[in-house]
């Protein structure tokens, strides 16, 4: 039996549209001052999605204007389906990240998978040859079934879907709190390497050209997504799960495929081409035609369905994954659907530009929706939220600083690498495959990815980054150091940095304090990008992160790209010679609220966060990279999470070697999370050149050993650890949390 739709007075009487997050102004502005008269229920449900947060950015683009989304590396900012950055010689590096975090709430696997599938798509739309993966997880404490379960299900679904389409998942970062029990982040960036010729726009225009429909069959998974991804979260909800996606990744193969060879071999029949993402057919349709000041008409009949009598509604709305919309030149149609067909892929002619600016869709012969096309796209509402300082601000920074409580600096080393956060993450990334392609220099584990660009001496650095505790004590100053540490990342890898790109996940912005969140540390990220020269180029907004009425800390995700100019200046975190003198840059202050150590000795975190100078910071990571490419650097780490002893630690794991350490310090401040550090290590015979470079900034605090002994000598206490012994509890941390019953 058919589905009876509700008439247009039905859906007003009954208030459908609040179901869809369309408010009861926002219904009267589509009604009274757009379409003067009702909408029907099919235009009722495209201006829901199109109006939902997730595609028109309507709370957060007051706060997106505040980023720098320009300078002359930057070949394409905001408003594609990625941002693309010069590396010279006629190519460029492509970079986005979006985030499933409610899908992956719901269904971890699937989640995880179709947030790496939508994000690929992004990249090769743009004409880019994805290389690398990369994500950026959040989970609550792994002491209950149902996080240890959306944990080990994320993750297979990162590596299912990453490790069949043949494209590396290379690094990112998995962090543990109690805010993220009822709402995981699951955050994906994917980047890829393009000839600046192929680049390539979201774009529906030519009046009589065709759009077409080329990958998978529509379904009736993830209607409304978008929605879903726009609203609180309750966790009793199962219905939720339909607006969850599947993904098929050997698709997605073909479909990649299919369009690289489209976008290289038949530019002159290509017009425009777009991945249908979140809200599928309707908002890469509109986007398409709103951005070209074209309109559309869309025949819904000849849209590839998989199941049988699917509404218009359905068919606009439906996320299924594995497709994407083209605008081809009229009369080349052909040969598009023979290409497709070479990959046994359906490819469609669904409707053409036209010249009214007007988006209509016509089923079974009839006129289903008929308005303007920029009133889904880019004339949807924007609103400035009301901002409120969340009062716990001011409560912290009356705080006394934290004091550790600590007797033996050597336990609580041991116990802090065994603390989810810290410990190694080598049960998640072992699960991808990090060289898939070959191009892959450096893997996970170190602090940023590097991989080589074929046929140059050039390679890329990519990390990601974020501490949401700090930006919980102080969004602001959170920000600058999210960006700072991205920075200090790709500096400690030997590259440039370029540009960002972000995911910002925040709680529920109709909240005062969850607004003023978003838009204060905005400012902090802004300043930082101005400072650093890493402009945003790409980026998403994740609201509603909220289970129950508890929000997230504040997360916005910095991913960063940067440009190691020749492979022979890649530098990775492992110490590499006994002998070599361990040099500290950057002074170490009692910075304990928002740390690793403060977490473990009081349970939470709280205070006022540490004082941060971005001249410094930028000051560091620049001396830092002359010196790398001077040819006088072993090895670099940045300091950052559980402060000097965890990096040191860090840089001994899987090597032979030890260290042997005296610092002129309190013990706790081994502990002290400052920012702006690194540590280095250097041949005996580069030291003056390096003190050179640093002037005061450069403290050397030790020699590397080959006694695999890790010996810091504090002014009150002096660690002697075995490495190995050690590294056993590092690595085996999770998968023992994971075997224990809750």
């Amino acid at each position: 039996m058919a589905f009876l739709e509700p008439t247009p007075e039905q859906v007003k009487d009954l208030k459908i549209y609040r179901e869809w997050g369309l408010t009861d102004e926002e219904y009267g502005t589509i009604s009274n001052d757009i379409l003067h008269r009702l909408p029907n229920y099919t235009e009722t449900g495209l201006f829901s999605v199109m109006w939902s947060e997730h595609c028109s950015y309507k709370n957060s683009k007051p706060i997106l204007r505040k980023f720098p989304t320009s300078g002359p590396q930057v070949l394409q900012g905001p408003g594609e389906g990625a941002g693309i950055v010069d590396i010279g010689d006629g190519q460029a590096v492509v970079f986005k990240a979006e985030s499933h975090n409610h899908p992956s709430a719901v269904e971890p696997y699937e989640g995880a998978a179709t947030g790496v599938g939508g994000i690929i798509r992004d990249i090769f739309s743009m004409g880019a040859r994805p290389i690398a993966i990369l994500d950026s997880l959040r989970f609550g404490e792994l002491d209950n079934e149902r996080t240890k379960y959306i944990f080990e299900e994320v993750v297979a679904g990162i590596s299912g879907y990453g490790n069949c389409i043949g494209i590396p998942t290379v690094g990112g970062e998995t962090v543990f709190d109690p805010c993220y029990r009822g709402n995981p982040l699951v955050n994906a960036m994917c980047v890829g390497l393009i000839d600046q010729k192929d680049m390539q726009k979201g774009q529906a225009k030519g009046i009589g050209n065709t759009i077409m429909y080329v990958g998978a069959k529509t379904g009736r998974d993830g209607i409304h997504g978008a929605t879903f991804a726009s609203v609180e979260f309750k966790e009793e909800e199962e219905s939720q799960r339909s607006a969850v996606q599947v993904g098929d990744p050997f698709m997605e193969k073909l479909l990649m495929e299919a369009c690289l060879e489209c976008i290289y071999d038949y530019s002159d029949a290509l017009i425009g081409i777009q991945d249908m993402g979140a809200a599928g057919l309707v908002s890469s349709s509109s986007e398409m035609a709103s951005k070209a000041g074209s309109g559309l008409i869309l025949n819904l009949d000849d849209v590839p369905q998989r199941e049988t009598e699917m509404t218009p509604y359905e068919m606009m709305l439906s996320e299924s994954q594995e497709r994407m919309l083209l605008c081809i030149k009229k009369g080349e149609e052909q040969r598009i659907i023979d290409l497709f067909k070479k990959y046994e892929l359906d490819a469609v002619v669904i409707g053409e530009v036209t010249d009214d600016g007007m988006y209509r869709l016509y089923h079974h012969g009839k006129e289903v929706a008929n308005l303007p096309v920029d009133a889904l796209a880019e004339d949807a509402p924007v609103y400035q939220k009301p901002t409120q300082e969340p009062a716990r601000i001011a409560a912290f920074a009356a705080m006394a600083d934290y004091k550790p409580v600590f007797t033996s600096a050597a336990d609580t080393l041991a116990t802090l690498l065994q603390q989810p956060t810290l410990a190694s993450k080598k049960n998640i990334y072992q699960t991808y495959d990090s060289m898939v392609r070959t191009s892959t220099v450096v893997g996970p584990g170190s602090d940023a990815a590097v991989v080589r660009v074929r046929g140059t001496k050039k390679a890329i650095a990519m990390t990601t980054d974020c501490n949401g505790r700090y930006l919980y004590l102080n969004p602001e100053i959170g920000g600058q150091i999210a960006v700072a540490e991205a920075a200090r990342n790709i500096v400690a890898s030997g590259g440039k940095p370029l540009a960002i790109t972000d995911c910002l996940n925040y709680g529920n912005p109709d909240k005062p304090e969850i607004f003023w969140e978003l838009s204060t540390s905005a400012d902090g990220i802004s300043e930082a990008c101005r400072q650093l020269d890493t402009p945003v180029i790409s980026g998403n907004v994740s609201l509603y992160n909220e289970t129950d009425g508890e929000a997230i800390y504040p997360t916005p995700m910095i991913g960063m790209v940067g440009l190691i100019e020749d492979i022979a200046h890649i530098t990775t975190q492992a110490f590499k010679n006994a002998g070599d003198r361990i040099f500290l840059i950057g002074d170490t202050k009692a910075d304990f609220n928002g740390s690793e150590l403060q977490k473990l000795e009081l349970g939470k975190i709280e205070g006022k966060l540490m004082d941060f100078d971005l001249a410094v910071e930028k000051e560091n990571q620049a001396n830092v990279l002359k010196a790398i490419k001077a040819g006088l650097i072993e090895s670099a780490h940045d300091l950052s999470e559980g402060g000097l002893a965890v990096g040191l630690m860090e840089s001994v794991f899987d090597t032979a070697l030890g260290f042997d350490v005296t610092v002129a310090m309190d013990k706790t401040f081994l502990f002290s999370e400052t920012q702006s550090r690194f540590i280095l290590t250097v041949k005996p015979e580069n030291v003056a050149a390096v003190e050179a470079i640093f002037g005061s900034a450069a403290t050397e605090i030790g020699t590397v050993t080959n006694d695999g002994k890790a010996n810091i000598a504090a002014e009150n206490e002096t660690i002697n650890l075995s490495v190995k012994e050690i590294q056993t509890k590092w690595e085996e941390a999770i998968p023992c949390l994971l075997k224990q019953k809750a």
